[in-house]
Protein backbone atom coordinates (compact mmCIF):
# COMPACT_ATOMS: atom_id res chain seq x y z
CA UNK A 1 0.00 0.00 0.00
CA UNK A 2 1.39 3.42 -0.97
CA UNK A 3 2.27 5.89 1.76
CA UNK A 4 0.22 9.10 1.74
CA UNK A 5 1.12 11.34 4.72
CA UNK A 6 -2.16 13.28 4.48
CA UNK A 7 -4.02 10.14 5.56
CA UNK A 8 -1.59 9.09 8.32
CA UNK A 9 -1.22 9.96 11.99
CA UNK A 10 1.64 12.27 12.94
CA UNK A 11 3.53 9.51 14.77
CA UNK A 12 3.52 7.28 11.69
CA UNK A 13 4.67 10.18 9.49
CA UNK A 14 7.59 11.00 11.79
CA UNK A 15 8.73 7.37 11.76
CA UNK A 16 8.28 7.00 7.99
CA UNK A 17 10.30 10.18 7.38
CA UNK A 18 13.11 8.96 9.64
CA UNK A 19 12.63 11.80 12.11
CA UNK A 20 12.11 9.43 15.07
CA UNK A 21 12.30 5.68 15.52
CA UNK A 22 9.59 3.23 16.66
CA UNK A 23 10.98 3.09 20.19
CA UNK A 24 10.75 6.87 20.56
CA UNK A 25 7.19 6.84 19.20
CA UNK A 26 6.14 4.20 21.71
CA UNK A 27 7.63 6.25 24.53
CA UNK A 28 5.71 9.31 23.33
CA UNK A 29 2.45 7.34 23.14
CA UNK A 30 2.94 6.04 26.70
CA UNK A 31 3.55 9.60 27.87
CA UNK A 32 0.36 10.73 26.11
CA UNK A 33 -1.65 8.18 28.06
CA UNK A 34 -0.51 10.00 31.21
CA UNK A 35 -1.15 13.47 29.68
CA UNK A 36 -4.06 12.99 27.22
CA UNK A 37 -4.66 16.74 26.78
CA UNK A 38 -1.22 17.33 25.24
CA UNK A 39 -0.57 16.56 21.58
CA UNK A 40 1.84 13.78 20.70
CA UNK A 41 4.15 16.10 18.77
CA UNK A 42 4.56 18.44 21.75
CA UNK A 43 5.34 15.47 24.00
CA UNK A 44 8.01 14.21 21.58
CA UNK A 45 9.62 17.67 21.58
CA UNK A 46 9.51 17.71 25.38
CA UNK A 47 11.21 14.31 25.47
CA UNK A 48 13.96 15.72 23.17
CA UNK A 49 13.26 13.04 20.57
CA UNK A 50 12.63 15.71 17.94
CA UNK A 51 12.99 19.48 17.54
CA UNK A 52 10.27 21.92 16.55
CA UNK A 53 11.43 22.31 12.95
CA UNK A 54 11.36 18.54 12.40
CA UNK A 55 7.90 18.33 13.96
CA UNK A 56 6.74 21.11 11.64
CA UNK A 57 8.04 19.12 8.68
CA UNK A 58 5.87 16.18 9.72
CA UNK A 59 2.83 18.36 10.35
CA UNK A 60 3.34 20.09 7.01
CA UNK A 61 3.30 16.73 5.22
CA UNK A 62 0.19 15.70 7.15
CA UNK A 63 -1.70 18.91 6.40
CA UNK A 64 -0.35 19.60 2.92
CA UNK A 65 1.56 22.80 3.76
CA UNK A 66 5.12 23.88 2.99
CA UNK A 67 7.21 24.63 6.09
CA UNK A 68 9.22 27.80 6.82
CA UNK A 69 12.37 27.67 8.98
CA UNK A 70 14.24 30.38 10.86
CA UNK A 71 16.77 30.90 8.07
CA UNK A 72 13.97 31.42 5.53
CA UNK A 73 12.86 34.47 7.52
CA UNK A 74 16.20 36.34 7.45
CA UNK A 75 14.77 38.76 4.88
CA UNK A 76 11.11 39.82 4.97
CA UNK A 77 9.31 42.36 2.79
CA UNK A 78 8.88 45.37 5.15
CA UNK A 79 5.89 46.67 3.18
CA UNK A 80 4.00 43.45 3.90
CA UNK A 81 5.01 43.58 7.55
CA UNK A 82 3.62 47.11 7.96
CA UNK A 83 0.18 45.96 6.75
CA UNK A 84 -0.23 43.41 9.56
CA UNK A 85 -0.44 44.90 13.09
CA UNK A 86 2.12 43.48 15.51
CA UNK A 87 -0.57 42.68 18.08
CA UNK A 88 -2.48 40.60 15.48
CA UNK A 89 0.70 38.76 14.46
CA UNK A 90 1.51 37.91 18.09
CA UNK A 91 -2.04 36.85 18.93
CA UNK A 92 -2.26 34.42 15.98
CA UNK A 93 1.46 33.49 15.70
CA UNK A 94 1.85 34.51 12.07
CA UNK A 95 4.11 36.72 10.00
CA UNK A 96 3.88 37.87 6.34
CA UNK A 97 6.75 36.22 4.51
CA UNK A 98 7.17 37.34 0.87
CA UNK A 99 5.49 37.97 -2.47
CA UNK A 100 5.36 35.29 -5.14
CA UNK A 101 4.00 37.10 -8.17
CA UNK A 102 0.53 38.22 -7.06
CA UNK A 103 0.45 35.76 -4.15
CA UNK A 104 1.32 36.83 -0.58
CA UNK A 105 2.92 34.03 1.46
CA UNK A 106 2.20 34.09 5.21
CA UNK A 107 3.87 31.79 7.75
CA UNK A 108 1.45 30.60 10.47
CA UNK A 109 1.87 28.22 13.35
CA UNK A 110 -1.75 27.08 13.09
CA UNK A 111 -3.07 27.15 9.49
CA UNK A 112 -6.47 26.02 10.79
CA UNK A 113 -6.96 29.34 12.60
CA UNK A 114 -10.01 30.35 10.52
CA UNK A 115 -10.34 33.83 12.08
CA UNK A 116 -6.74 34.70 11.18
CA UNK A 117 -6.87 33.29 7.65
CA UNK A 118 -10.15 35.10 6.87
CA UNK A 119 -8.63 38.37 8.11
CA UNK A 120 -5.54 37.85 5.96
CA UNK A 121 -7.61 37.15 2.85
CA UNK A 122 -9.57 40.37 3.39
CA UNK A 123 -6.38 42.35 4.10
CA UNK A 124 -4.50 41.13 1.02
CA UNK A 125 -7.46 40.78 -1.32
CA UNK A 126 -7.77 36.99 -1.14
CA UNK A 127 -4.39 36.24 -2.72
CA UNK A 128 -2.79 34.52 0.28
CA UNK A 129 -0.80 31.28 0.54
CA UNK A 130 -0.42 29.83 4.05
CA UNK A 131 2.85 28.16 5.15
CA UNK A 132 3.56 26.39 8.44
CA UNK A 133 6.12 27.50 11.01
CA UNK A 134 7.21 26.46 14.52
CA UNK A 135 5.83 28.54 17.40
CA UNK A 136 9.25 29.45 18.82
CA UNK A 137 10.53 30.44 15.37
CA UNK A 138 7.59 32.70 14.53
CA UNK A 139 7.72 34.41 17.95
CA UNK A 140 11.43 35.20 17.48
CA UNK A 141 10.79 36.43 13.92
CA UNK A 142 7.93 38.68 15.05
CA UNK A 143 10.08 40.25 17.75
CA UNK A 144 13.08 40.74 15.46
CA UNK A 145 11.32 42.15 12.40
CA UNK A 146 8.70 44.27 14.15
CA UNK A 147 11.50 45.74 16.27
CA UNK A 148 12.95 47.05 13.01
CA UNK A 149 9.58 48.59 12.14
CA UNK A 150 9.35 50.16 15.61
CA UNK A 151 12.84 51.56 15.22
CA UNK A 152 11.89 53.23 11.94
CA UNK A 153 8.82 54.66 13.63
CA UNK A 154 10.92 56.02 16.46
CA UNK A 155 13.20 57.74 13.96
CA UNK A 156 10.17 59.41 12.33
CA UNK A 157 8.88 60.44 15.75
CA UNK A 158 12.28 61.86 16.68
CA UNK A 159 12.46 63.92 13.51
CA UNK A 160 8.96 65.29 13.99
CA UNK A 161 9.98 66.69 17.38
CA UNK A 162 13.23 68.20 16.15
CA UNK A 163 13.53 71.93 15.60
CA UNK A 164 16.96 73.12 14.46
CA UNK A 165 17.74 76.43 12.82
CA UNK A 166 20.83 77.13 10.73
CA UNK A 167 22.29 80.56 11.30
CA UNK A 168 22.35 82.66 8.15
CA UNK A 169 25.63 83.79 6.68
CA UNK A 170 24.89 87.36 7.76
CA UNK A 171 24.55 86.17 11.36
CA UNK A 172 28.03 84.60 11.44
CA UNK A 173 29.31 81.05 11.24
CA UNK A 174 27.94 78.15 13.24
CA UNK A 175 24.65 76.66 14.30
CA UNK A 176 21.94 78.25 16.42
CA UNK A 177 19.88 75.55 18.12
CA UNK A 178 16.63 76.36 19.87
CA UNK A 179 17.32 73.59 22.36
CA UNK A 180 19.97 74.39 24.95
CA UNK A 181 22.46 71.74 26.02
CA UNK A 182 20.47 71.11 29.21
CA UNK A 183 17.22 70.80 27.27
CA UNK A 184 18.90 68.42 24.83
CA UNK A 185 19.03 65.75 27.56
CA UNK A 186 15.27 65.27 27.19
CA UNK A 187 14.97 66.02 23.47
CA UNK A 188 13.85 63.36 20.96
CA UNK A 189 17.15 63.50 19.04
CA UNK A 190 18.84 61.97 22.10
CA UNK A 191 16.75 58.84 21.64
CA UNK A 192 17.88 58.48 18.04
CA UNK A 193 21.59 58.78 18.84
CA UNK A 194 21.22 56.44 21.82
CA UNK A 195 19.43 53.97 19.56
CA UNK A 196 22.24 54.06 16.99
CA UNK A 197 24.95 53.48 19.63
CA UNK A 198 23.01 50.80 21.53
CA UNK A 199 22.21 48.84 18.38
CA UNK A 200 25.89 49.01 17.37
CA UNK A 201 27.00 47.57 20.70
CA UNK A 202 24.45 44.76 20.47
CA UNK A 203 25.60 43.78 16.97
CA UNK A 204 29.32 43.61 17.92
CA UNK A 205 30.14 46.62 15.74
CA UNK A 206 33.59 48.19 15.95
CA UNK A 207 32.71 51.42 14.12
CA UNK A 208 29.66 53.55 13.34
CA UNK A 209 29.69 55.66 10.16
CA UNK A 210 27.11 58.46 9.85
CA UNK A 211 27.51 60.12 6.47
CA UNK A 212 25.51 62.47 4.30
CA UNK A 213 24.20 61.45 0.87
CA UNK A 214 22.31 63.60 -1.63
CA UNK A 215 18.85 63.18 -0.12
CA UNK A 216 19.35 61.25 3.12
CA UNK A 217 21.79 60.10 5.76
CA UNK A 218 23.40 56.68 5.81
CA UNK A 219 24.13 54.93 9.12
CA UNK A 220 26.50 52.00 8.65
CA UNK A 221 28.06 49.61 11.17
CA UNK A 222 31.37 47.85 10.68
CA UNK A 223 30.69 44.26 11.76
CA UNK A 224 33.55 41.74 11.49
CA UNK A 225 35.49 44.26 9.42
CA UNK A 226 32.75 44.92 6.82
CA UNK A 227 30.42 47.93 6.67
CA UNK A 228 26.68 47.19 6.62
CA UNK A 229 23.97 49.84 6.18
CA UNK A 230 21.53 49.76 9.08
CA UNK A 231 19.26 52.77 8.63
CA UNK A 232 18.80 55.82 6.38
CA UNK A 233 17.35 58.80 8.32
CA UNK A 234 16.24 61.81 6.24
CA UNK A 235 18.74 64.54 5.37
CA UNK A 236 17.00 66.96 7.75
CA UNK A 237 18.21 64.97 10.75
CA UNK A 238 21.89 65.49 9.98
CA UNK A 239 22.49 68.65 11.98
CA UNK A 240 20.76 67.29 15.07
CA UNK A 241 22.69 63.99 15.05
CA UNK A 242 26.07 65.68 14.52
CA UNK A 243 25.37 68.26 17.22
CA UNK A 244 24.34 65.58 19.72
CA UNK A 245 27.54 63.62 19.06
CA UNK A 246 29.60 66.79 19.50
CA UNK A 247 27.96 67.46 22.85
CA UNK A 248 28.69 63.90 24.03
CA UNK A 249 32.34 64.21 22.98
CA UNK A 250 32.62 67.78 24.35
CA UNK A 251 33.48 69.26 20.96
CA UNK A 252 32.72 72.70 19.54
CA UNK A 253 29.14 72.65 18.21
CA UNK A 254 29.62 75.88 16.27
CA UNK A 255 32.72 74.70 14.38
CA UNK A 256 31.70 73.01 11.13
CA UNK A 257 34.67 73.82 8.90
CA UNK A 258 37.48 71.90 10.62
CA UNK A 259 37.95 68.24 11.63
CA UNK A 260 37.38 67.51 15.32
CA UNK A 261 38.31 64.51 17.46
CA UNK A 262 37.00 63.58 20.89
CA UNK A 263 35.83 60.70 23.01
CA UNK A 264 33.22 59.65 25.56
CA UNK A 265 32.36 56.52 27.51
CA UNK A 266 29.19 54.42 27.47
CA UNK A 267 28.65 52.55 30.73
CA UNK A 268 26.43 49.47 30.74
CA UNK A 269 25.89 46.87 33.47
CA UNK A 270 29.19 45.00 33.68
CA UNK A 271 30.56 46.68 30.54
CA UNK A 272 32.32 49.90 29.64
CA UNK A 273 32.70 51.02 26.04
CA UNK A 274 35.06 53.80 25.02
CA UNK A 275 33.76 55.73 22.01
CA UNK A 276 36.37 57.60 19.97
CA UNK A 277 34.78 60.32 17.87
CA UNK A 278 36.00 61.76 14.58
CA UNK A 279 34.09 64.46 12.70
CA UNK A 280 35.22 65.45 9.21
CA UNK A 281 33.71 68.21 7.03
CA UNK A 282 32.76 67.03 3.52
CA UNK A 283 31.08 68.76 0.58
CA UNK A 284 27.74 67.22 1.62
CA UNK A 285 28.04 68.02 5.30
CA UNK A 286 29.93 66.66 8.29
CA UNK A 287 30.67 62.95 8.45
CA UNK A 288 30.80 61.26 11.86
CA UNK A 289 32.77 58.11 12.66
CA UNK A 290 32.47 56.56 16.12
CA UNK A 291 34.95 53.82 17.03
CA UNK A 292 33.71 51.49 19.77
CA UNK A 293 36.27 49.89 22.09
CA UNK A 294 34.62 47.31 24.33
CA UNK A 295 37.05 46.69 27.18
CA UNK A 296 35.09 43.71 28.47
CA UNK A 297 35.49 41.79 25.18
CA UNK A 298 39.26 42.28 24.94
CA UNK A 299 41.21 39.03 24.81
CA UNK A 300 44.40 39.20 26.87
CA UNK A 301 46.10 36.02 25.68
CA UNK A 302 48.01 35.11 22.54
CA UNK A 303 46.43 31.66 22.14
CA UNK A 304 43.06 33.08 21.07
CA UNK A 305 44.40 35.39 18.34
CA UNK A 306 44.64 32.69 15.66
CA UNK A 307 48.32 31.72 15.76
CA UNK A 308 49.27 28.34 14.42
CA UNK A 309 51.15 26.32 17.03
CA UNK A 310 54.54 26.65 15.32
CA UNK A 311 54.13 30.41 14.77
CA UNK A 312 53.07 30.94 18.37
CA UNK A 313 56.20 29.16 19.62
CA UNK A 314 58.41 31.40 17.43
CA UNK A 315 56.64 34.58 18.54
CA UNK A 316 56.81 33.65 22.23
CA UNK A 317 60.51 32.89 21.92
CA UNK A 318 61.30 36.39 20.63
CA UNK A 319 59.06 38.39 22.99
CA UNK A 320 60.86 36.82 25.93
CA UNK A 321 64.26 38.13 24.80
CA UNK A 322 65.80 40.77 27.13
CA UNK A 323 66.34 43.46 24.48
CA UNK A 324 65.70 44.36 20.85
CA UNK A 325 62.67 45.54 18.85
CA UNK A 326 59.50 43.62 18.04
CA UNK A 327 57.49 45.28 15.24
CA UNK A 328 53.91 44.32 14.35
CA UNK A 329 52.85 45.80 11.02
CA UNK A 330 49.63 46.04 9.06
CA UNK A 331 46.90 48.51 8.07
CA UNK A 332 44.51 50.25 10.46
CA UNK A 333 42.12 47.76 12.06
CA UNK A 334 44.29 44.69 11.51
CA UNK A 335 44.59 43.87 15.22
CA UNK A 336 48.13 45.17 15.83
CA UNK A 337 47.33 46.77 19.20
CA UNK A 338 45.48 43.68 20.39
CA UNK A 339 48.51 41.51 19.61
CA UNK A 340 50.86 43.85 21.46
CA UNK A 341 48.57 44.09 24.50
CA UNK A 342 48.34 40.29 24.63
CA UNK A 343 52.14 40.11 24.33
CA UNK A 344 52.67 42.49 27.25
CA UNK A 345 50.13 40.61 29.32
CA UNK A 346 52.12 37.41 28.75
CA UNK A 347 55.58 38.80 29.56
CA UNK A 348 54.71 41.15 32.45
CA UNK A 349 55.89 40.29 35.95
CA UNK A 350 56.54 41.99 39.29
CA UNK A 351 60.25 41.99 38.40
CA UNK A 352 59.83 44.29 35.38
CA UNK A 353 58.89 47.93 34.93
CA UNK A 354 56.78 48.10 31.76
CA UNK A 355 55.79 51.45 30.26
CA UNK A 356 53.61 52.15 27.22
CA UNK A 357 53.35 55.39 25.22
CA UNK A 358 50.13 55.36 23.16
CA UNK A 359 47.76 57.57 21.21
CA UNK A 360 45.27 56.78 22.56
CA UNK A 361 45.41 54.23 25.38
CA UNK A 362 42.82 51.74 24.13
CA UNK A 363 42.74 49.31 27.07
CA UNK A 364 44.07 49.73 30.59
CA UNK A 365 46.29 46.86 31.72
CA UNK A 366 47.14 45.87 35.29
CA UNK A 367 50.78 46.31 36.42
CA UNK A 368 51.64 48.32 33.29
CA UNK A 369 52.26 52.08 33.31
CA UNK A 370 50.45 53.62 30.35
CA UNK A 371 50.99 57.16 29.07
CA UNK A 372 48.56 58.77 26.64
CA UNK A 373 49.80 61.29 24.09
CA UNK A 374 48.14 64.72 24.10
CA UNK A 375 49.26 66.95 21.24
CA UNK A 376 47.18 69.88 22.54
CA UNK A 377 49.63 70.34 25.41
CA UNK A 378 52.68 69.26 23.39
CA UNK A 379 52.78 65.84 25.07
CA UNK A 380 54.15 64.11 21.97
CA UNK A 381 55.72 60.69 21.41
CA UNK A 382 59.23 62.11 21.24
CA UNK A 383 58.80 64.28 24.33
CA UNK A 384 57.39 61.44 26.44
CA UNK A 385 60.00 58.96 25.21
CA UNK A 386 62.84 61.30 26.17
CA UNK A 387 61.48 61.26 29.73
CA UNK A 388 60.69 57.54 29.90
CA UNK A 389 64.36 56.52 30.14
CA UNK A 390 64.56 58.31 33.49
CA UNK A 391 61.73 56.05 34.73
CA UNK A 392 64.05 53.00 34.73
CA UNK A 393 62.00 50.87 32.28
CA UNK A 394 62.69 47.22 31.39
CA UNK A 395 60.17 46.90 28.56
CA UNK A 396 58.57 49.61 26.47
CA UNK A 397 55.59 49.72 24.12
CA UNK A 398 55.48 52.57 21.61
CA UNK A 399 52.02 52.80 20.06
CA UNK A 400 53.32 53.56 16.58
CA UNK A 401 56.54 54.63 14.88
CA UNK A 402 55.50 57.62 12.78
CA UNK A 403 58.69 59.55 12.15
CA UNK A 404 62.49 59.44 12.31
CA UNK A 405 62.68 60.91 15.82
CA UNK A 406 60.40 58.25 17.32
CA UNK A 407 62.20 55.48 15.44
CA UNK A 408 65.60 56.80 16.57
CA UNK A 409 64.56 56.82 20.23
CA UNK A 410 63.08 53.29 19.95
CA UNK A 411 66.33 51.96 18.48
CA UNK A 412 68.45 53.64 21.16
CA UNK A 413 66.22 52.06 23.82
CA UNK A 414 66.68 48.61 22.29
CA UNK A 415 70.45 49.03 21.96
CA UNK A 416 70.78 49.97 25.63
CA UNK A 417 69.28 46.75 26.94
CA UNK A 418 65.52 47.31 26.68
CA UNK A 419 62.85 45.25 24.90
CA UNK A 420 60.70 47.49 22.69
CA UNK A 421 57.29 46.61 21.22
CA UNK A 422 55.86 48.84 18.51
CA UNK A 423 53.74 49.00 15.35
CA UNK A 424 54.33 50.33 11.86
CA UNK A 425 52.07 50.72 8.83
CA UNK A 426 53.47 48.46 6.09
CA UNK A 427 52.13 45.90 3.63
CA UNK A 428 54.13 42.88 4.80
CA UNK A 429 57.07 41.89 6.98
CA UNK A 430 59.93 42.59 4.49
CA UNK A 431 58.46 45.97 3.50
CA UNK A 432 58.41 46.91 7.20
CA UNK A 433 62.20 46.86 7.16
CA UNK A 434 62.20 49.01 4.01
CA UNK A 435 59.80 51.42 5.72
CA UNK A 436 62.22 51.81 8.66
CA UNK A 437 64.98 52.71 6.20
CA UNK A 438 62.65 55.16 4.40
CA UNK A 439 61.97 56.95 7.69
CA UNK A 440 65.69 57.68 7.84
CA UNK A 441 67.06 55.04 10.22
CA UNK A 442 70.55 53.90 9.09
CA UNK A 443 70.64 50.33 7.81
CA UNK A 444 73.26 49.23 10.36
CA UNK A 445 71.04 50.39 13.27
CA UNK A 446 68.02 48.57 11.82
CA UNK A 447 70.09 45.39 11.50
CA UNK A 448 71.47 45.71 15.04
CA UNK A 449 68.20 46.42 16.81
CA UNK A 450 65.48 44.36 15.08
CA UNK A 451 64.55 40.99 16.59
CA UNK A 452 61.35 40.13 14.77
CA UNK A 453 58.91 41.68 12.33
CA UNK A 454 55.38 40.31 12.09
CA UNK A 455 52.77 41.39 9.55
CA UNK A 456 49.18 40.46 10.31
CA UNK A 457 45.66 40.71 8.94
CA UNK A 458 42.21 39.78 10.19
CA UNK A 459 39.96 37.47 8.15
CA UNK A 460 36.32 36.72 8.86
CA UNK A 461 35.59 33.27 10.25
CA UNK A 462 32.78 31.12 8.89
CA UNK A 463 29.64 31.08 11.03
CA UNK A 464 29.47 27.76 12.91
CA UNK A 465 25.67 27.95 13.00
CA UNK A 466 25.27 27.70 9.21
CA UNK A 467 28.60 26.18 8.13
CA UNK A 468 28.46 23.64 5.34
CA UNK A 469 31.01 21.64 3.35
CA UNK A 470 31.33 22.02 -0.44
CA UNK A 471 33.62 21.21 -3.36
CA UNK A 472 35.02 24.43 -4.90
CA UNK A 473 35.32 24.99 -8.63
CA UNK A 474 38.73 24.36 -10.22
CA UNK A 475 39.21 28.07 -10.91
CA UNK A 476 39.15 28.82 -7.17
CA UNK A 477 42.43 26.91 -6.78
CA UNK A 478 43.84 28.68 -9.86
CA UNK A 479 42.97 32.12 -8.46
CA UNK A 480 44.95 31.22 -5.34
CA UNK A 481 47.84 30.09 -7.59
CA UNK A 482 47.42 26.52 -6.38
CA UNK A 483 47.58 23.47 -8.64
CA UNK A 484 43.95 22.36 -9.25
CA UNK A 485 45.13 18.78 -9.88
CA UNK A 486 46.73 18.62 -6.44
CA UNK A 487 43.73 20.06 -4.59
CA UNK A 488 40.85 18.56 -6.60
CA UNK A 489 38.74 16.58 -4.16
CA UNK A 490 39.51 18.87 -1.21
CA UNK A 491 36.33 20.13 0.41
CA UNK A 492 36.12 23.62 1.89
CA UNK A 493 33.67 25.27 4.27
CA UNK A 494 31.26 28.15 3.72
CA UNK A 495 28.40 29.78 5.59
CA UNK A 496 24.94 29.52 4.04
CA UNK A 497 23.75 32.61 5.93
CA UNK A 498 21.50 32.60 8.98
CA UNK A 499 19.95 34.87 11.58
CA UNK A 500 22.97 34.63 13.88
CA UNK A 501 25.40 35.96 11.24
CA UNK A 502 22.92 38.44 9.68
CA UNK A 503 22.87 36.35 6.49
CA UNK A 504 26.57 37.03 5.78
CA UNK A 505 27.89 33.51 6.41
CA UNK A 506 30.59 34.90 8.73
CA UNK A 507 30.74 35.44 12.49
CA UNK A 508 33.87 36.81 14.19
CA UNK A 509 37.43 37.19 12.92
CA UNK A 510 40.79 35.49 13.34
CA UNK A 511 44.35 36.49 12.53
CA UNK A 512 46.72 35.41 9.79
CA UNK A 513 50.41 36.14 10.30
CA UNK A 514 53.72 36.51 8.48
CA UNK A 515 56.67 36.22 10.88
CA UNK A 516 60.11 37.34 9.76
CA UNK A 517 62.83 36.40 12.24
CA UNK A 518 65.81 38.74 11.98
CA UNK A 519 68.45 36.02 12.36
CA UNK A 520 72.04 36.24 11.19
CA UNK A 521 71.42 35.67 7.43
CA UNK A 522 68.69 38.33 7.35
CA UNK A 523 70.69 40.67 9.56
CA UNK A 524 73.63 40.40 7.16
CA UNK A 525 71.42 41.28 4.20
CA UNK A 526 70.19 44.43 5.96
CA UNK A 527 73.79 45.40 6.77
CA UNK A 528 74.65 45.03 3.10
CA UNK A 529 71.69 47.17 1.98
CA UNK A 530 69.94 44.26 0.24
CA UNK A 531 66.67 44.87 -1.58
CA UNK A 532 63.26 44.05 -0.12
CA UNK A 533 62.92 41.12 -2.54
CA UNK A 534 66.27 39.67 -1.43
CA UNK A 535 65.20 39.87 2.22
CA UNK A 536 61.88 38.20 1.40
CA UNK A 537 63.56 35.38 -0.54
CA UNK A 538 65.99 34.71 2.31
CA UNK A 539 63.19 34.76 4.90
CA UNK A 540 61.10 32.30 2.84
CA UNK A 541 64.17 30.11 2.45
CA UNK A 542 64.54 30.15 6.25
CA UNK A 543 60.94 28.99 6.71
CA UNK A 544 58.84 32.19 6.84
CA UNK A 545 55.17 31.57 6.05
CA UNK A 546 53.73 34.37 3.90
CA UNK A 547 50.40 36.07 4.62
CA UNK A 548 48.82 34.40 1.58
CA UNK A 549 50.04 30.95 2.68
CA UNK A 550 48.88 31.58 6.24
CA UNK A 551 45.44 32.49 4.88
CA UNK A 552 45.34 29.37 2.70
CA UNK A 553 46.12 27.24 5.74
CA UNK A 554 43.20 28.85 7.58
CA UNK A 555 41.00 28.21 4.54
CA UNK A 556 41.97 24.53 4.27
CA UNK A 557 41.31 24.06 7.99
CA UNK A 558 37.73 25.31 7.48
CA UNK A 559 38.12 28.53 9.48
CA UNK A 560 37.65 30.98 6.59
CA UNK A 561 36.79 31.12 2.89
CA UNK A 562 38.77 31.59 -0.36
CA UNK A 563 37.08 34.96 -0.84
CA UNK A 564 38.43 36.25 2.48
CA UNK A 565 41.94 35.03 1.70
CA UNK A 566 41.97 36.69 -1.73
CA UNK A 567 40.46 39.90 -0.37
CA UNK A 568 42.99 40.21 2.47
CA UNK A 569 46.26 39.06 0.87
CA UNK A 570 48.04 39.51 -2.46
CA UNK A 571 49.51 37.03 -4.92
CA UNK A 572 53.07 35.94 -4.27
Amino acid sequence: MSYNPQFEKIGTILVKEGLIDKKQLDEGLREQQQQPNIRLGELLVGLSHIDEDALMKGLGLQNGYDVVTENDLISIDPDLLKKVPESFAKAHLLIPYRRRGKIIQVAMHDPEDILATDSLHRLFGGKVEILMIAATTVRAAIERHYQSIRRSGEVDQVLSGLDIISAGEEEGEGVDMRLSQKDMEDAPIVKLVNMIITEAIQTRSTDIHIESLEDRLSVRYRIDGVLQEIMTPPKSSQMGIVSRVKILAKLNIAERRLPQDGRFTVKLPGREIDVRTSIMPTVKGEKVVLRLLDKSSFTLNLTSLGFEEEMLAIFRNWIRRPYGIIIVSGPTGSGKSTTLYASLNEVKSTEDNIITVEDPVEYQLDRINQVQINSDIDLTFSRVLRSVLRQDPDKLLIGEIRDHETADIAIKFSLTGHLVFTTLHANDAPSTITRMLDIGVPHFLVASSLNLVMAQRLVRTICVNCKESYSPRADVWSQLLLDPKKYTGNRLQRGKGCVQCRNTGYYGRTGIFEILEVNEPVRRLIYNKATQDDIRDKALENGMVSLRKSGIRKMLSGATSPREVMKTTIEE
